[in-house]
Parts: C-alpha cells; sequence; structure tokens
C-alpha cells in the first residue's frame, strides 16, 4: 500500500510543476488521443464484419464472388474513410 501513496505522490508533485499551458497541451493531447482511439474502433468492428460476411457469401455462392469481392473492396474503402476522419480531427485537435 505505501507503493502506491507514494506513486501517487509523485503524481501529484509532478502535476503542481506544470504551468497552466502545459497542463492544458497535456489535457488536449491525451483527450484528442483518445478520441482517436475510439474513432479507429468502429471503423476496425466494421471492416472485420463486413470481410465476414462477403466471406460468407462467396463460400454460399461461388458464381458470385467477383461481384462481392467488388463490393467488398468498395465497403472498406468506405469503411476506412471513416478512420481517416478520426485521424484528421484527431490532428486539427492537437495543433489547433
Amino acid at each position: 500500500m505505501s507503493a502506491l501513496a507514494s506513486t501517487a505522490s509523485q503524481v501529484i508533485e509532478l502535476a503542481q510543476e506544470f504551468t497552466p499551458a502545459e497542463a492544458k497541451a497535456n489535457a488536449g493531447a491525451s483527450s484528442a488521443g483518445f478520441a482517436y482511439g475510439l474513432a479507429a474502433i468502429g471503423p476496425g468492428i466494421g471492416i472485420g464484419y463486413l470481410v465476414g460476411q462477403a466471406v460468407q457469401a462467396m463460400a454460399r455462392q461461388p458464381e458470385a464472388a467477383g461481384q462481392v469481392q467488388t463490393t467488398m473492396f468498395l465497403g472498406i474503402a468506405f469503411t476506412e474513410a471513416l478512420a481517416l476522419i478520426g485521424f484528421v480531427v484527431f490532428i486539427l485537435l492537437k495543433f489547433a
């Protein structure tokens, strides 16, 4: 328990050393990173679901595999655009 208390006191001492501008920049950076992490979760789940369903469709109807594959790649591109938009917002929040 003493290790936890000493770690907490060290964190408090470090936090007191920041100027208000540094504390604001630090909070903004960690908030922007958290926001980008959340923005990347949705497209990751979406792409996984999309590819899984496309593989299942190709297994059920192999003759339509070409059309399903083309549609899958278009869906992946649109879904990945969401992650890129999240990254752009992260950059704008970080440097604005």
